[in-house]
């Protein structure tokens, strides 16, 4: 048996519409509401968070390697430093360690400032760099 290339459409066609028919089945004003709820909020400077409460403190250096840096520190992205290699921290570290947080916060070369973690403090940043160069 061959199918043509309408024929296939035409089942893709009413595959989607069953599908689609059957997510908004529901139409209770409950299920409507979960559907069309927001997924964030917004709240102005100096207001208290309107969603959950915000972590307190500042975060480890782990959790903002994972979130920020792992990306290109993981895999030496652009001639970034690997976590945990001493061959690629070495020349960096010999700089000093006050040129090495410079250059992490401000950005240097293909390092865009922060690491792009805007929110970050310079002591989270900090974290990071400890975390990636411990054990070297």
């Amino acid at each position: 048996m061959e199918f043509s290339l309408r024929q296939l459409m035409v089942a893709a066609v009413a595959a989607l519409a069953l599908t689609g028919t059957a997510v908004a089945a529901d139409m209770s004003d409950e299920a409507i509401a979960e559907r069309i709820k927001p997924v964030g909020s917004v709240y102005l400077e100096g207001d208290a968070p309107a969603g959950p409460a915000v972590a307190a403190g500042p975060r480890s250096g782990d959790a903002v390697y994972g979130t920020f840096c792992a990306a290109c520190h993981g895999t030496g992205v652009m001639g970034a430093p690997k976590i945990g290699d001493a061959t690629d921290w070495s020349p960096r570290l010999a700089k000093g360690n006050d040129v090495l947080a410079d250059h992490a916060i401000n950005g240097f070369n293909a390092m865009p400032a922060k690491g792009s973690c805007m929110d970050c403090s310079d002591d989270e940043i900090i974290a990071a760099i400890d975390h990636m160069i411990e054990g070297l």
